[in-house]
């Protein structure tokens, strides 16, 4: 029974009820998330998928088109062969099963950026199907994405709306760019673990595709996008929530992002008892909010048919060997190839081949000098803190490998202590690429003092002024040796040789009594 204020028999309306209401409300774990992920990835070649323009990036608007590309009457598309290629190859590099016939369909949908009206894509028959793509998390801890599909299909053109004004520019040149999409299955994440995971799937699939040489990953230039599918579903349900699909997110962070807010979105809509509709999203990433494009289509909405004007793509045996012979080394292969023959670590090696080009620099040193763990100290330190300085790539780095061999030549030969070649050399050596590491360092009186007599008599003045310190050394407690090192290198500037130093400072305190 209830008492006449609407509660049940037992309970006084007072805050502590208040309270117990609050209390039961759902949180947002009491939910899971359900997020797909596609990403669209624009393939390097020089021409675009069905006809001979230039498959390139452009600040000039409309400067990549012809005929073809405007959908002019009459204009028959071509495929180009070495699209298929590229996606064999990511298909290879993610386990899925290569379908050897495949054909083009017709995707049906007006919007200003198509010129034909349609889109010409892949629905029953995709190039690739299934597959898995591992990736680590932040944590270290490994995941797998499962894959649905990978399918071949053009770009769009882009459209421009100025804030003030009644009209719209469009842009043609992307149109025609010839694209894989990489469609993952649904997969159930806690609520504190989905964003992470599409970041950590997002850009590991940016790996896989520097790496097979089919794509730069120039998020900046629209080369990578994704589009991020998410539903809320109460824990322990079998029922998935309604999803939405926010759209063109070009960079991991902004994954990240806006993962995180559709799903808070989401969760505050279902918490005030609304629904959530089937919306297709914009992610503005200065203001950090997610708005409403349009309602989200439907499969059949699309009418998709298969292209009359394109024959089915027969891929043969013949052809399948070739492509899997031109397979370049993964990342994680380079990473076990780190480990084994280099010695690098676990994190080390998986911090080295984040990017090709990196990892490429290391190789490349690594045939100059044999102080791996050097070349990699260098390259996740120093290094890598001047590039994020000057937010350039490895491929900018004025200093080239041969460079780096040297300066490590120096530290290693006794000529150079690590302080003096990060302070003083690396920074001159980026000034001065044309000069050779020991040419800056004799010009600019860096190397060490390897001066027996000299450093004898500093070591010698440091000990009368430590006394203590030194029978304390000598008598075992060698924790002790870097302060010494640290008094020597500062009297000298940092200059004294330390290999040197070090054998003198062990032969001079064991004459002390």
């Amino acid at each position: 029974m209830n008492n006449s204020k609407g509660l049940p028999d037992g309970v006084a309306a007072t805050n502590g009820f208040k309270n117990l209401m609050i209390n039961i409300m759902p949180t947002l774990s009491d939910y899971e998330v359900v997020i797909g992920l596609e990403v669209h990835v624009q393939l390097q070649t020089q021409s675009k998928i069905f006809s001979g323009d230039a498959n390139q990036f452009s600040t000039t608007p409309n400067t990549h088109i012809s005929a073809i590309t405007l959908a002019h009457p009459g204009t028959l598309p071509k495929l180009n062969r070495r699209v298929v290629a590229h996606a064999i190859k990511i298909g290879l590099a993610c386990g899925c099963r290569i379908n050897q016939e495949t054909i083009f369909a017709r995707k049906n949908y007006f919007y200003p950026d198509l010129p034909k009206g349609y889109q010409i894509s892949q629905d029953k028959a995709p190039i690739c199907e299934g597959g898995q793509v591992t990736f680590a998390l932040k944590d270290g801890k490994k995941a797998v994405m499962p894959l649905t599909r990978i399918h071949m299909e053009e770009d769009a053109g882009k459209s421009s709306h100025p804030d003030e004004g009644v009209y719209s520019w469009v842009d043609y040149n992307r149109a025609g760019t010839p694209l894989v999409e990489i469609v993952t299955d649904p997969v159930v994440c806690h609520p504190n673990e989905a964003a992470a995971f599409a970041y950590g799937y997002f850009k590991e699939i940016r790996k896989l595709v520097q790496y097979l040489d089919i794509c730069d990953g120039k998020m900046e230039q629209g080369s990578l996008r994704c589009d991020a599918n998410v539903s809320l579903m109460p824990k322990g349900s079998q029922v998935f929530g309604q999803r939405t699909e926010v759209k063109n997110l070009n960079s991991m962070r902004n994954v990240q992002r806006a993962v995180t807010l559709e799903i808070e979105r989401q969760f505050g809509l279902l918490s005030a008892g609304e629904q959530v509709l089937r919306q297709t999203l914009n992610f503005d990433a200065q203001k950090n909010t997610i708005t409403a494009m349009r309602s989200k289509e439907e499969m059949n909405d699309y009418r998709y048919f298969p292209d009359p004007d394109l024959a089915p793509v027969i891929i043969s045996d013949e052809w399948l060997q070739e492509v899997k012979q031109q397979m370049p080394a993964l990342p994680q292969q380079l990473q076990d190839k780190l480990m084994t023959d280099f010695g690098l670590s676990a994190y080390d090696a998986e911090v080295i081949t984040e990017e090709k080009a990196l990892y490429e620099y290391f190789a490349q040193t690594a045939t100059l000098t044999s102080h791996y763990k050097l070349i990699a100290n260098w390259l996740m330190g120093d290094i890598k803190e001047y590039l994020n300085q000057h937010h350039l790539s490895i491929e900018a780095l004025p200093v080239k490998p041969a460079g780096l061999a040297q300066l490590i030549a120096l530290i290693e030969s006794g000529k150079l202590s690590h302080t003096i070649a990060s302070r003083e050399l690396f920074p001159l050596m980026l000034k001065n690429p044309e000069k050779s590491a020991e040419a800056l360092a004799q010009a600019h009186h860096l190397v060490a003092n390897q001066d027996t007599g000299e450093l004898s008599e500093v070591i010698k003045g440091i000990i009368a002024q430590f006394p203590k310190e030194a029978k304390a050394y000598k008598q075992g407690k060698k924790k002790l040796k870097g302060m010494f090192m640290g008094q020597v290198m500062k009297q000298t500037g940092g200059k004294a040789d330390p290999k040197l130093t070090t054998q003198l400072l062990d032969k001079l305190i064991a004459e002390v009594e």
